[in-house]
């Protein structure tokens, strides 16, 4: 399934936000785990983290 841009950033900053882990925001938003895996390392190999 293909997620929609603005749903990963809810999801990726819900995680940083409350400070999760990728398998409890996974389970939070009914998602793979491997899907917030792969978008969080998509977004560090982007430069977007500090």
């Amino acid at each position: 399934m293909s997620y929609l841009i603005d749903f990963r950033r809810k999801v990726i900053s819900t995680r940083e936000e409350e400070g999760l882990s990728i398998r409890e925001t996974a389970k939070q938003f009914r998602i793979d785990p491997a899907s917030v895996s792969r978008w969080i390392n998509q977004i560090e190999a982007l430069g977007f983290v500090e």
